[in-house]
């Protein structure tokens, strides 16, 4: 709930601080002493538009409220509570804080929506929201129906992304026959010449000795000569060896020099032997050479279109085999998601008519009640119906449009609420909704101005005991002129106005009886109306205790 309400620079307020009760709360006082405002400062907090005219002149408004931190709110609370601020400069800057963070308005808005709840000019009202609408009219049709609305989303939700799944193969069926086309061709023409890692590097090795042969013969046979006939290396180097080979009977210390002659003259001796085997491989082929160069045309084709090199063009055919094989499946996918898809709408269909009989039950009893609960809030004559109407296509929400629908008077027509009702006659069918389904949702804070706008003194005792009676389980703050009203707070808050500017007393015993006596006869010494006031504060009494 709100624990603590600071402003300052706005309108007729240059400083205040508000201690809401937890229970209810009223606000009252001489018209222009500035109760409004401390609702304009509320939407102001909670992320609704500011105007630079609400600053005091060249003054910039600050406005901070600290609330117990509902669940689901860690990322901005601190210490089990959230602390929500914002800024109206004269020149039209605005800002705001969460939590000590800087925020946008949206994002204040977002938060304080779960925070407070204003209803009265300044305030925007859900309940002229389709989907609010619906939501109380579902809630009102109690636990079971609830659990069909919980069926029927669940079914629609699977059925949106099914159809969102079918519409997107059905919209690639013709791009996916070209890819198919594509693919399957790629995929034959890189497996009819069945390229493998490295084997273009190999075939350039084979090609360059292929057209090279006859000079390689001519080399390798000049070589052999100088190496293996007679008078070559290896005949001279086995003489040199023998040589030494003597030297070292002679001389023990050139037997290293025999040793390393010995290994150079046998080690010559392969070679002229490496070099034979060498030349009797070399062959003049000019069919493989052509066959090398054939298959090396082929490989550098598939690189110039599927890679740098043998390696990549592998990959790419992996990648495009296996692409074709789902691509190949997808017709097969498409009958599935299709089948799944008609199971789902008829599942759909049948949920939204169980739901759309549900709404239908309810909607006579509830307008019935809504009607006795505005007229006993003052609104004589006045009558509100639940109109359901069928849509040509379910929605998230089911198969229906819901609205309530208010007719001002016996010789007026329905019109939908946001196009027929007060400010105050808003706040009183809001409270006549809150009066008949008590968790409507789950705000914490309600915030009510205006709701005794053209209402007396009966009417006003009924909407005093629908407020105190709402804030049994939520914290209510209300602006009002009325003492039938104020009698039946928890605090009493008084808002006067000293040398222009706005100034709070929170009221007790006497003073309240004072304040209510003003209320009444517009004198805070009339001792009819302070005998009056008594009264209410009993009448007040007696109600809560019944309650």
């Amino acid at each position: 709930m709100l624990r603590q309400l600071h402003i300052s620079g706005l309108g007729v307020i240059d400083d205040l601080d508000l201690e809401p009760a937890a229970g209810l709360t009223v606000l009252t006082g001489e018209t222009g002493a500035g109760k409004t405002m401390i609702a304009v400062a509320l939407s102001l907090v909670t992320g609704s538009r500011a105007s630079s005219q609400l600053a005091r002149a060249g003054a910039t408004a600050k406005i901070q409220a600290r609330f117990d931190a509902p669940e689901g709110s860690e990322t901005w609370a601190e210490d089990g509570e959230i602390l929500l601020a914002r800024t109206v400069g004269s020149d039209g800057k605005s800002g705001a804080r969460i939590g000590g963070q800087l925020a946008t308005a949206s994002a204040l808005a977002e938060v304080g929506a779960r925070l407070v709840e204003i209803h009265g000019q300044h305030g925007s009202l859900r309940l002229l929201e389709p989907l609010t609408q619906i939501d109380f009219v579902d809630r009102a049709a109690g636990p079971l129906h609830l659990g069909a609305i919980a069926a029927y989303r669940e079914a629609y939700g699977r059925l949106v992304e099914i159809r969102a799944a079918v519409a997107d193969l059905e919209d690639a069926t013709r791009e996916r026959e070209r890819e198919l086309d594509l693919l399957a061709y790629q995929v034959r023409e890189i497996e009819a010449v069945s390229p493998r890692a490295g084997e273009t590097s190999e075939l350039e090795a084979e090609a360059a000795r292929l057209g090279h042969v006859e000079r390689l013969l001519e080399l390798g046979h000049a070589a052999e000569v100088s190496v293996a006939d007679d008078g070559g290396a290896a005949e001279s180097l086995g003489a040199a060896a023998r040589q030494l080979a003597e030297m070292a009977e002679l001389d023990p210390s050139t037997a290293e020099l025999a040793e390393r002659a010995s290994g150079l003259a046998a080690e010559a001796a392969e070679l002229g032997r490496d070099v034979r085997r060498r030349l009797d491989s070399l062959t003049i082929d000019p069919e493989r050479l052509e066959e090398v160069r054939g298959r090396i045309a082929a490989l550098k084709g598939l690189q110039r279109k599927y890679g740098a090199t043998d390696s990549d063009v592998v990959a790419f055919v992996r990648e495009a085999s296996e692409r074709l094989a789902a691509l190949s499946g997808a017709d097969e996918r498409l009958e599935e998601l299709r089948s799944e898809r008609d199971a789902l709408e008829e599942r759909a269909t049948a949920s939204a008519a169980e739901v759309s009989a549900g709404r239908s039950a309810v909607a006579p009893d509830l307008g019935r009640d809504l009607t006795r609960q505005i007229e006993e809030l003052g609104m004589e004559g006045a009558a509100v119906r639940v109109h359901v109407e069928p849509l040509a296509q379910p929605g998230p929400a089911g198969a229906d449009r819901v609205e309530l629908l208010v007719r001002g008077g016996s010789d007026q027509a329905d019109l939908p609420l946001a196009k027929t009702a007060s400010g105050g006659e808003l706040s009183r069918v809001m409270l006549a909704c809150r009066s008949i389904l008590a968790d409507l949702d789950d705000v914490p804070t309600l915030v009510f101005d205006e709701v005794d706008a053209g209402i007396g003194g009966r009417a006003g005792l009924a909407v005093g005991r629908r407020l105190a009676a709402l804030a049994a389980t939520r914290q209510v703050l209300v602006v009002t002129h009325l003492p039938q009203i104020a009698c039946f707070a928890d605090q009493h808050v008084r808002v006067r106005k000293d040398h222009g500017v706005a100034r709070i007393d929170v009221l007790e015993d006497s003073e309240r009886i004072r304040e209510l006596s003003r209320m009444l006869a517009g004198l805070e010494s009339s001792a009819h109306g302070a005998s009056h006031a008594e009264e209410l504060l009993a009448e007040a009494a007696r109600v809560r205790a019944g309650a």
